[in-house]
């Protein structure tokens, strides 16, 4: 079965599969917030530079396994692959819609 996504979240996983940090930033808003591994980012600027630091170090894959959305809030549950410890790792993407934009990521595992 193939699940449909919303068209921005799977825009921002196809960006981070094809290790486009900029595709990638575009799909947050001017002010987005990302929450990983215990830092923050804030705005697109840091959001690609962190998007795209990881994916060098970690050469991550994303594959949706799961998605909810009520109203502006929304949970993408993805399995990460990649050069790191533990790989493949089911994560959980809390994600706050601000229209077809994301305002803010939050990732926890």
């Amino acid at each position: 079965m193939i699940m449909k996504l919303p068209e921005n979240i799977e825009g921002f996983i196809k960006a981070q599969n094809e290790s486009d940090s900029t595709a990638f930033a575009s799909y947050f808003t001017e002010h987005a917030t990302v929450s990983d591994e215990g830092s923050s980012y804030s705005g697109r600027e840091e959001i690609k530079e962190w998007i795209q630091a990881a994916t060098e170090k970690y050469n991550m894959q994303l594959t949706p396994v799961d998605f909810t959305q009520t109203g502006s809030k929304g949970k993408l549950t993805v399995e990460v692959s990649g050069t790191f410890p533990g790989s493949p790792a089911v994560m959980n993407y809390h994600l706050e819609l601000d229209g077809s934009s994301i305002g803010s990521l939050k990732i926890t595992d």
